[in-house]
């Protein structure tokens, strides 16, 4: 037990304690101590610091991840994951051709237009009201070295621009420019060719690693040479979806350019936001326009 008088921390009156917390200036014990940038504090104070300190911020308003990659490693694990399903279901399985992009459907052996008509299997399309395909397709592969080469890219990428903008900006860089690379095959592609992948999100990173390095006054041509490069593949061989490609290239300019180029101040964050809702729009009426034409 300690001496009269003797000051013992405020957590374990049992111990004696000749250290008191910088902030609130009680005592406490070594097991109470925690280190500060001034001295030690005790765990209360300690927390209450680290709610009310301000997180700091990327230079266009998100905030500043402490692990620069999270995001890009759950897409990537998302990714995979999909195309285990799809190698273990087989490119004939109805998972597949529900997680495949499809302007329309129809129906495997009869012909029939119609899933009420249909008699054999049906394979659905996005104007059928499938439209999960939009999403779902940009998560999809079925080729080794299709998902190789885009998660191999999504890895050299993503983190920079996790750095530069922020998760949930970058979530919605990724995410909206798969969406306009969706929207573009809607519209251009053959009515019944199916397409997946994750090109055009990639694209779109692409797309806003130019708008970023032209921001900062960085060297793009190393950026535009590599575009160059990826478009002309794209264009010359067959059986890639340019209209993935360059739907998402597009998409991530305009996302990117409305979150790096949003003024600064209080009001940023809102600008940013309804920028962001404004291109989310501006998809959805392109593909509603898609299925009425297509009706």
């Amino acid at each position: 037990m300690p001496q009269a008088g003797v000051p013992t921390c405020y957590r374990h009156p049992g111990r004696e304690s000749h250290i008191r917390c910088q902030r609130c200036a009680r005592p406490i014990c070594p097991d109470c101590m925690r280190d500060a940038a001034v001295g030690f504090q005790c765990p209360e104070c300690l927390a209450e610091g680290q709610r009310t300190t301000r997180q700091a911020r990327t230079a266009y308003g998100g905030l500043r991840p402490t692990n620069a990659s999270i995001t890009t490693l759950v897409l990537i694990g998302i990714n995979v994951a999909i195309w285990i399903a799809i190698r273990g279901a087989g490119t004939g399985s109805e998972l597949y051709q529900n997680l495949v992009l499809r302007p329309s459907g129809f129906c495997l052996g009869t012909g029939a237009l119609t899933e009420s008509a249909c008699t054999g299997f049906w394979i659905p399309g996005v104007s059928d009201g499938a439209y999960w395909q939009l999403i779902t397709s940009t998560f999809s592969h079925a080729q080794v070295l299709h998902i190789g080469f885009n998660m191999l890219a999504l890895y050299m990428i993503g983190p920079q621009l996790e750095q530069v903008l922020g998760r949930a900006r970058f979530l919605a860089l990724y995410l909206l420019a798969g969406l306009a690379g969706s929207a573009v095959v809607y519209w251009a592609a053959p009515e019944y060719q199916a397409t997946l992948g994750a090109s055009g999100s990639i694209f779109g990173l692409f797309g806003a690693m130019l708008v970023v390095a032209y921001k900062v006054g960085g060297q793009v041509q190393q950026i535009l040479m590599l575009l160059a490069v990826n478009l002309f593949i794209t264009f010359t061989i067959p059986n890639i979806s340019w209209q993935g490609h360059l739907g998402g290239l597009v998409g991530g300019v305009v996302v990117a350019g409305v979150l790096v180029y949003a003024p600064r101040g209080p009001r940023r964050t809102a600008f940013q936001v309804s920028g962001l809702v404004t291109v989310a729009a501006l998809i959805a009426l392109a593909v509603i326009a898609r299925s009425a034409v297509l009706a």
